[in-house]
């Protein structure tokens, strides 16, 4: 083969092992370029790419007017982590809320909604569901993207949402291999590391990617993380021992494995971003993630030069690209077929509400001992020494203590009680603080909290109050003073149930919002 002819097949082949973002919401020129030229065969949207689900559906038709086959990638997991509605907080509950519920055909329904409307909008693969065991309660990343802490049902919640998603026409992926639950780094920033022994991983964190491949799932995300159990050198998504040997070896998955945001630190900090899409390719994976912060043509051929070079020195086989490049294109074929043939359904649906709501639970103090009462009923005592009135009388003042979130969910996501509730109950009125806030003035919990409520209901909401000392303290801080307060926790409860009357919703979606003001104003 003359060079030139090999380093334009090596070019091919490095381009479909790619799978990168852009910015816009039309299609960029270098994006349709490379598309047509046979190479590039996936693209993943982000938040940066969506306006509404119509311009959504003309940005997919024109990124497949080269290729009808082209992956289109998004990472839905509805919940906290969205794209689509990353702009309006999700109509779905996330995955902690559907294992709260712990109804399979609940979380199937969900699943196959949150595929109807990908299909419509022409994705055909969706980074989730989240696999994840988060048996860490302190795990920063994870939390509520995880059906829970216990094994059975993370499992089985990933069998259906699986089969609720791809009978929508669109393909799902199970992430994060080999799980990401008992981690507490951040993989965004530093290498999370998993100190369990491989029979742990085997009996806690890897049921439910076995469930997700007996339900049919065609596509596995890698971790970026440290599992010396299986590799004391490689992070997950670099290591063969893990991709090869565990994933298509003992557990006999022949689809595709594509790795998490190849420019996370986890990876990055030690290898450089051409460094870990070489490694990552090399050790196993089929498809590289790329463009949640790195996106453009200058890193995509930065990258694609990468690999070709690897080749050409020897530091990455030539057949095992080829291997990647092909696994790419059969599953292209396959969710493109599959996309073709399930009609468009445009039908809106309340499955998501629906789904809030059973989500929700209320923890009230019982007479006598203190201790918290779980209860779906409304009610409550008079007077700030023995609880609030519920529904609550006359418009209340919300504080909500906000945290700093982790890369995976949108920064600019609403999320609360605060909006729904002033809907319901005119006159509410609220405050949001922060850590930064609290820390520059120490009375403003006071002028902008207590002070505001004289005479009037609080409410508190909080978000993974357990993993935040500063919010924690802020939250007992309130109580102090007004120990009738409502407390609302829209992230992963603790067991704790501060407050009069403790909310939890298992998630700070839109209609998770809804549904603990429909609560508390007596709607339901």
């Amino acid at each position: 083969m003359e060079p030139s002819s090999r380093h334009d097949r090596l070019t091919r082949l490095a381009e479909t092992t790619l799978q990168p973002g852009f910015v816009g919401t039309t299609v960029p020129d270098w994006v349709r370029r490379r598309i047509a030229g046979g190479g590039l065969t996936s693209v993943v949207l982000f938040g940066r790419n969506i306006v509404d689900p119509e311009q959504v559906a003309r940005l997919t038709a024109g990124l497949r007017a080269e290729n009808r086959d082209l992956i289109i990638a998004i990472d839905e997991e509805a919940g906290d982590v969205t794209r689509l509605e990353a702009w309006t907080g999700a109509s779905r509950p996330g995955n902690l809320a559907l294992g709260a519920v712990d109804d399979i055909d609940l979380t199937e329904s969900v699943a196959r909604d949150i595929g109807r409307e990908l299909h419509a909008a022409g994705i055909s693969l969706n980074y989730a569901p989240s696999a994840d065991v988060n048996s860490n309660p302190l795990n920063p990343v994870i939390g509520a993207r995880s059906f829970g802490a216990r094994t059975d049902v993370v499992s089985r919640h990933t069998a259906a949402w699986v089969r609720g998603l791809q009978s929508a026409g669109v393909a799902a992926c199970a992430k994060h291999f080999p799980g990401h639950g008992d981690t507490s780094v951040d993989s965004h920033h530093g290498l999370p590391q998993v100190s369990a022994s491989a029979e742990e991983i085997a009996a806690t964190a890897l049921p439910p990617f076995v469930a997700a491949m007996e339900a049919g799932v065609r596509v596995v995300m890698t971790a970026h993380l440290l599992a010396p159990a299986y590799d004391p050198e490689l992070p997950a998504t670099l290591s063969p021992r893990i991709l090869v040997d565990l994933l298509r070896g003992e557990l006999g998955f022949d689809g595709l494995v594509v790795t998490d945001g190849i420019e996370m630190s986890a990876v990055t900090a030690r290898y450089g971003i051409d460094g870990a899409t070489v490694r990552a390719v090399k050790g196993g994976a089929d498809a590289v993630c790329v463009g949640g912060e790195h996106a453009g043509e200058a890193t995509f051929d930065q990258l694609r030069d990468a690999l070709v070079q690897a080749v050409l020195d020897g530091t990455l086989p030539e057949a095992r690209i080829s291997e990647a490049a092909a696994r790419v294109a059969e599953f292209a074929a396959w969710s493109g077929s599959r996309t073709r043939a399930v009609a468009t359904d445009d039908a809106a649906s309340d499955i998501g509400l629906v789904a809030a709501r059973r989500a929700l639970r209320v923890l009230t103090r019982q007479s006598g001992n203190g201790g918290p009462g779980e209860s779906g009923g409304q009610g409550g005592h008079d007077g700030r020494d023995r609880g609030p009135v519920l529904p609550l009388v006359g418009a209340p003042h919300v504080v909500e203590l906000s945290p700093t979130m982790n890369l995976a969910v949108d920064g600019q996501t609403p999320w609360g009680v605060a909006a729904p509730l002033s809907d319901l109950l005119p006159g509410t009125t609220s405050v949001r603080l922060t850590e930064a806030d609290l820390r520059e003035s120490g009375d403003l919990l006071d002028r902008k909290g207590l002070d505001p409520a004289a005479e009037r209901s609080l409410v508190v909401v909080v978000r993974d109050a357990a993993r935040h000392g500063w919010m924690s303290a802020a939250m007992a801080r309130l109580l102090g003073s007004r120990p009738d307060a409502v407390v609302v926790e829209m992230g992963v409860p603790n067991g704790a149930a501060p407050g009069a009357v403790h909310l939890v919703t298992h998630g700070a979606t839109r209609v998770s919002g809804v549904a603990a003001a429909e609560f508390l104003a007596g709607r339901r």
